[in-house]
């Protein structure tokens, strides 16, 4: 990697960093520093591959091609032909998708090597673990403040640098995600002779030179369960049981391995950590949901009539806050910026075409990650496979009844993981000597 090279790839680090950081990125005048920010690093990338020819990228596939094409032909034509019922905010967002489609790129491009792969997920992983510890002090020490600011909701609870507990509770999913699979890729494949060699290689890499990430996943595991969001921590255990199962069958020679890294994530965390800090709150929280009461449930069931009437254009990209008075009834109290599902807002303001590409491009996403745990023998590129599989499936698991999406640093962080696959299969392997047939 060339000097160049190198410092685009950390300025795009320093972007990842710096998104949560204020309120999540939650208000125009955050995201626009991160946009201007990718800007710059893209423009840079792209002057430096037209005047330095030797500094080849590996080039965006057709499928990503057509799918960010389609998306972005179709929001400026919500835009633009007035199709949208409130077309300033359709414009915002339009430019906000553009920026979101240059942290994939960015992610493709940038990580093309081993040293790279892993630095990034370390990078978010270092990155969380500081919104959990955060969170977790300002709920210990009863400080009810993000940053100098007073909190107005939420109190009592971890939030990280995020106003919603929820949307802390997301950007941990995701970062626990990498850390695991960080701690996988640690997994020695080959075969023990003895079941005294292969606990000693499993306690090795549990609390040898993987201890800083499993201390990291233990101090994210406290700020979620602190967050006490109950779809927080219901699809982050539940992504990680399904995601063990299909490793199980994909990490045929690591199974063991997985198994017991699995156990003592489940055992150690769950029960011994939520015994101190407060798991029983979350089941408490979750054991008194209402389904039947809940406003917040009442507006995603109101929010459907939105879909229904416009169901193939949607009324345009960041109008939900627009959209949704006209059919609001008085048993909704408060207002509403975003719907309260992810998979309810984004039909609504794209209809079946707008939302057609998204879908499209998580599910392959999705399906090449599992397909990068099946076909690559290195240990590191199966495990980052693992990581975007469970992070895929938690946020999905989470976007039944929160809008984390709709937050700028949510979704930067998720267009990384939707690269992630790719960005393995770009990762050409080192040629395998005869004494080493395992080695990548």
């Amino acid at each position: 990697m060339t000097t160049s090279s190198r410092f685009l790839f950390f300025s795009f680090l320093a972007v990842l960093v710096f998104v949560p950081l204020p309120f999540g990125s939650n208000r125009p005048m955050y995201w626009w520093m991160s946009e201007l920010a990718l800007h710059s690093i893209t423009i840079l990338l792209i002057l430096q591959s037209i005047i330095a020819t030797l500094t080849k990228y590996p080039p965006v596939s057709r499928i990503h091609l057509a799918l960010f094409s389609l998306l972005l032909l179709f929001i400026t034509w919500q835009w633009h032909s007035g199709l949208s019922i409130d077309t300033d905010r359709t414009q915002s967002q339009l430019l906000k998708t553009i920026s979101l489609i240059e942290v994939f790129y960015l992610t493709l491009v940038l990580v093309r090597t081993k040293e790279n792969l892993k630095l990034l997920a370390m990078t978010l992983v270092v990155a969380g673990t500081f919104q959990a510890v955060y969170g977790s002090l300002m709920t210990i020490t009863g400080t009810n403040y993000i940053w100098h600011v007073p909190k107005e909701e939420y109190k009592g609870v971890a939030t990280g640098t995020f106003i919603n507990r929820n949307h802390l509770a997301g950007y941990l999913e995701m970062c626990l995600a990498l850390g695991i699979g960080l701690l996988i890729a640690g997994l020695e494949e080959n075969k023990h002779r003895t079941w005294r060699q292969f606990f000693r290689s499993v306690v090795n890499t549990l609390l040898g030179e993987k201890v800083r990430v499993r201390i990291f996943l233990a101090l994210m595991v406290i700020g979620l369960i602190l967050s006490q969001s109950r779809m927080g921590n219901t699809a982050f255990f539940a992504s990680m049981m399904i995601s063990g199962l299909v490793g199980l069958v994909l990490f045929r020679k690591s199974s063991r391995g997985v198994v017991i890294l699995f156990s003592s994530l489940l055992i150690i965390d769950i029960f011994l950590m939520g015994t101190f800090f407060g798991i029983d709150k979350v089941q408490q929280r979750l054991e008194q949901t209402s389904l039947e009461t809940e406003e917040r449930l009442l507006v995603n069931e109101l929010s459907l009539e939105i879909i229904k009437d416009n169901l193939w254009t949607g009324t345009g990209l960041g109008t939900y806050y627009t959209a949704f008075p006209e059919y609001r009834n008085g048993e909704v109290r408060m207002s509403y910026i975003h719907a309260q599902s992810d998979l309810i807002e984004f039909p609504s303001e794209l209809g079946i075409l707008g939302t057609l590409p998204l879908a499209a491009l998580v599910i392959y996403s999705f399906i090449s990650a599992i397909r990068l745990q099946m076909s690559r023998r290195s240990r590191l590129m199966r495990a980052m496979g693992f990581s975007s599989a469970m992070a895929i499936i938690a946020i999905m698991l989470h976007s039944l009844t929160d809008f984390n999406l709709q937050l700028f640093a949510t979704a930067a962080t998720f267009m990384v993981i939707l690269a992630l696959p790719f960005c393995c299969m770009n990762i050409e392997p080192k040629r395998r000597h005869r004494s080493h047939p395992h080695q990548e």
